[in-house]
C-alpha cells in the first residue's frame, strides 16, 4: 500500500462513518483507452473525495489487470486489502460505447473475477462496522457473489444505510434478484428508464411506483435521476425535484455512481433533501464533464468545482 492510501485496518478503527462499495470492480475499455470502474468501484472513489472513509469490496484476477487495477487503486488513495484476488478468473472488462449524446452502451464480459466474492473473515469486520453500503444487482448475476453480498447485508448493523443503486445492465438480472436486494436495502436508487421494468417486477403500477415500493419495502428513501434533468427524492413526507447542473458533456459513465456518493455523503450527515439533491446532482454532472467514471481531483479543488456549477 502507497504512503497516504487509507488502510482498511484503519478504516475498522476509526470513528468516523465508514462507506463501502460492495460488488464489480473492473475495466471500462473506452475510445479514449481504459478506465477503471465499476459502480460500487466508482461510488467509493467519488465518495472518498467527498472526505468520507470508503473501501472497496471485490475481487480481481491474478493478471496483468489486476495488478494494475491494485495499483490504480491505490494511487486514487484507497487500498485493495478487501478485493480478494482469484487464481482462475480473470479481471472484469468493459467494452464501452458512447454516443454522439455522451451516453454509454456496455457489453460486459463474463465470467469475471468479481462474479466469485467470497465470504471470508475480512467482509464479516467490514459488515458489522460499515455505516453504509452500496450495492446493486450486476454483482449479483453470479450465484457466488449473489450468496456473498446478501449474507454481508445480513451481517450489517439495524442503522447502517444500505443503498441499492439497481444498475440493470443487458440481462443481468432476475425478480428475484430485484425483490431480496430491496428487501435488504434502506434506500433505493434508480434511473427514469429502469422505473418501468422494477415495477413491472414488483408487480406494482408504474405511476405509484415509489409511494408503493417505500411502503412495500419500509424504505427510508427512493431516488430517481433522470440524466441532465435532475432528480426526484422521494419518501413518506413527499417528493422533493432538483432541476440539474448545466455541465459539458463529456460522457455520462460513472455518472450516476457519482451522484449516490454525493447523496449517501449528506444522508449520513442527517442533510435536508434539498441538501442531498444539491450535492448529488453537482457530483454528477462534475463526473459527466469528465471522461471516465473515476476523474482526478481538478486543480482547483472539488469544492471549487462543484461550487462552480450553475442550476438549471
Amino acid at each position: 500500500m502507497r504512503q497516504g492510501a487509507v488502510s482498511s485496518a484503519n478504516l475498522l478503527m476509526n470513528t468516523s462513518p465508514l462507506v463501502v462499495g460492495l460488488g464489480e470492480i473492473l475495466w471500462d475499455i473506452l475510445p479514449s483507452g481504459r478506465q477503471l470502474g465499476g459502480a460500487p468501484a466508482n461510488f467509493a472513489y467519488c465518495s472518498h473525495l467527498l472526505g468520507n472513509q470508503t473501501i472497496v469490496a471485490s475481487r480481481a484476477g491474478l493478471d496483468d489487470l489486476g495488478l494494475e487495477l491494485r495499483q490504480r487503486l491505490q494511487e486514487s488513495g484507497l487500498d485493495d486489502d478487501l478485493v480478494q484476488s482469484d487464481p482462475v478468473h480473470p479481471t472484469g472488462t468493459v467494452n464501452v460505447e458512447v454516443d454522439a449524446a455522451g451516453q454509454p452502451k456496455f457489453e460486459i464480459t463474463y465470467p469475471a473475477a468479481w462474479d466469485f466474492i467470497e465470504w471470508d473473515a475480512g467482509l464479516h469486520r467490514l459488515a458489522e462496522a460499515a455505516d453504509a453500503i452500496c450495492f446493486g444487482s450486476l454483482a449479483q448475476r453470479s450465484e457466488g457473489s449473489r450468496k456473498t453480498i446478501l449474507k454481508f447485508l445480513d451481517e450489517t448493523r439495524e442503522e447502517a444505510l444500505r443503498i441499492f443503486d439497481v444498475n440493470l445492465r443487458q440481462s443481468f438480472y432476475s425478480g428475484g434478484v430485484i425483490e431480496e436486494s430491496m428487501r435488504r436495502a434502506s434506500v433505493v436508487k434508480l434511473n427514469e428508464q429502469e422505473v418501468p421494468t422494477i415495477a413491472n417486477v414488483l408487480g406494482i403500477p408504474e405511476q405509484d411506483f415509489a409511494e408503493r415500493a417505500i411502503a412495500m419495502f419500509k424504505l427510508r428513501l427512493i431516488c430517481v435521476t433522470r440524466g441532465d434533468k435532475g432528480s426526484l427524492l422521494i419518501d413518506q413526507n413527499g417528493v422533493h425535484e432538483h432541476p440539474g447542473f448545466r455541465a459539458q458533456l463529456k460522457d455520462a459513465v460513472g455518472a450516476g455512481d457519482a451522484f449516490t456518493a454525493g447523496l449517501v455523503h449528506e444522508l449520513l450527515r442527517g442533510s435536508s433533501a434539498l441538501q442531498m439533491n444539491d450535492t448529488a446532482n453537482r457530483m454528477g454532472a462534475w463526473v459527466a464533464s469528465s471522461v471516465g467514471a473515476m476523474p482526478s481531483l481538478p486543480v482547483e479543488g472539488l469544492s471549487v468545482a462543484l461550487g462552480s456549477l450553475v442550476e438549471k
